[in-house]
């Protein structure tokens, strides 16, 4: 019957009736224009034209503090009508949007709070909205937070508790609206369910723990809302999400870390957290779930000790804690996201630790695996952090047996892709480490440097004018060290280094103009 109506001409004449004075004549038209909306492209196009949108927010904005019930009916009917003139529609949400429907919304469920069919109404319609990024400034500059809330607190049915967390979600990615939410005792509210729900074993009971819980993260992943609920490590909230690390539910240890994780983003809590011994409890977390342990819980709780080595003073302690223990424990994982988490941990750990890093690149069976991981082309991720670990432990530990171990598991040829990278850094950190294996262990590596064609990508990397100035740099340091192997010295001849490096001493960065000239002097020397 739509399209009939449509095609009929009578969607112009309807909204002309959204005119009228009479509240009857308004709500039967609301109704049909409803209907006529309900997935109906070409309802929702004819209405559009007309202008129909626009004349019920109008009536909306006016009616809006009405609170008598005939009126509150109208008000349903309008906002039903605009649910399925916009529904899965972007652009026309959007157009809602610009014409302002958010506030009058807010404001409609502020008044009409009591009245349950316009606030699932409202509810319906904020579910909708929120997922357009266009929508979260204007729900920002409203008291949409508190309202929210306020209803939340009411709330004792699933169902309805259901609806309003499907609109906090959304909402809650936006770093303003986590502040505000939070500033309106929403975290008190989830932490009320969590420990209503935790030891129940109802369905129901068990998705509102796991949505309460996730929204509890969710709202820590905003910077001004993680300090407020921090407070400086002496928070009732940090202190309760830390109670949930040592729980028996997996959903609250997975929040429990994934929340560790959030609070240390910023060096301050990461040191206040190590000193107060949060990564014996991840490292006790981790050890519950070596043997056909919860994937989501190892990768949160290695998340949350990756972040956690960062400052440079958590690292020695970290290690003398013993982290490098447990996480080795998870190298037989065939899971990417806890590879990647592992690797991230581990990297993170040895940073400028000669020791730690000279130990890790001895573990003949680390490094077996980092060499397997190089070459997990379906997972990006897992394949640099190996190479960028593989690279850290030559770097930070400048040791001949690390070298060793790599070269005869068969490392080597990793590091020289690696200095083909599209990222910058990584071609850095590879040029870096083949440096110090040509200046420390050359006889030992120069069989695999060669087969993995070194020479020929360091003379591409000079060539390229786009290369960054500092692999300009290093190539040409590492083009130096090389010249102590016979076979690598003949290959720099053949392919005419002397060209391309005549041509850098012009460079406009000063370093890369000065090694230019070195490297120049030393192949003219050794030619």
């Amino acid at each position: 019957m739509r399209i009939p109506c449509v095609d009929a001409g009578l969607i112009s004449p309807l909204v002309q009736l959204l005119n009228s004075k009479d509240q009857e004549v308004l709500l039967q038209t609301g109704r049909a224009l409803g209907n006529i909306c309900y997935d109906s492209h070409e309802g929702r196009s004819a209405v559009d034209q007309a202008g129909g949108a626009q004349i019920v927010i109008d009536h909306l904005r006016s009616l809006c503090s009405l609170t008598d019930p005939a009126n509150e009916k109208l008000l349903t009917v309008f906002c039903g009508m605009l649910m399925n003139y916009s529904n899965e529609n972007d652009s026309l949400q959007a157009q809602l949007i610009n014409m302002g429907v958010i506030p009058t919304l807010v404001k409609l469920l502020g008044i009409h709070c009591q009245n349950a069919a316009l606030t699932e109404m409202c509810l319906v319609a904020f579910g909708n909205l929120a997922e357009l990024e266009s929508s979260k400034e204007q729900f920002a500059s409203t008291n949409i937070a508190e309202e929210l809330v306020k209803l939340f607190k009411k709330q004792i049915e699933h169902d309805k508790r259901e609806m309003i967390f499907e609109v906090l979600a959304p909402l809650a990615e936006n770093d303003a609206i986590k502040l505000q939410l939070v500033e309106a005792g929403l975290v008190e509210c989830l932490l009320e369910i969590v420990q209503q729900k935790v030891d129940s074993d109802k369905e129901d009971d068990i998705t509102e723990l796991k949505t309460g819980s996730d929204l509890m993260v969710l709202l820590l992943l905003g910077d001004e809302s993680m300090q407020k609920l921090f407070e400086g490590g002496k928070g009732s909230v940090f202190q309760r999400v830390l109670s949930w690390i040592p729980s028996n539910n997996h959903q609250l240890q997975l929040a429990g870390a994934l929340a560790i994780a959030n609070f240390a983003r910023n060096d301050g809590n990461c040191i206040h957290m190590v000193d107060n011994g949060i990564v014996e409890k991840l490292m006790d977390l981790l050890d519950r779930h070596v043997e056909d342990g919860n994937v989501t819980v190892q990768h949160a709780a290695l998340s949350a000790l990756r972040n956690l080595a960062i400052p440079v003073i958590n690292k020695a302690k970290m290690l003398s804690a013993g982290v490098t223990e447990a996480v080795l424990k998870f190298l037989k994982s065939e899971m990417p996201p806890v590879q990647f988490k592992l690797l991230g941990t581990l990297r993170m750990l040895i940073d400028a630790q000669a020791e730690a890093a000279e130990q890790l690149g001895k573990n003949v069976k680390l490094v077996e695996r980092l060499v397997e991981w190089c070459e997990a082309k379906d997972h990006a991720g897992v394949m640099g952090e190996s190479n960028r670990l593989l690279s850290a432990l030559i770097r930070h530990s400048k040791s001949k047996d690390v070298i060793n171990t790599i070269v005869q598991s068969g490392g080597i040829k990793h590091l020289v892709t690696m200095a083909t990278s599209e990222h910058v850094i990584m071609q850095n950190e590879a040029l870096v480490a083949l440096a110090l294996i040509a200046a420390l262990e050359l006889g030992t590596a120069e069989k695999d440097l060669e087969s993995a064609k070194l020479v020929q990508i360091l003379h591409r990397l000079l060539a390229d004018e786009r290369s960054a100035p500092e692999i300009k740099y290093n190539s040409m340091v590492l083009i130096c060290a090389l010249m102590g192997s016979e076979s690598l010295h003949k290959e720099v001849q053949d392919l005419a280094f002397l060209d391309v490096v005549s041509k850098l001493r012009s460079h406009e960065n000063k370093s890369v103009a000065q090694q230019a000239s070195l490297t120049e002097q030393r192949l003219t020397v050794e030619s």
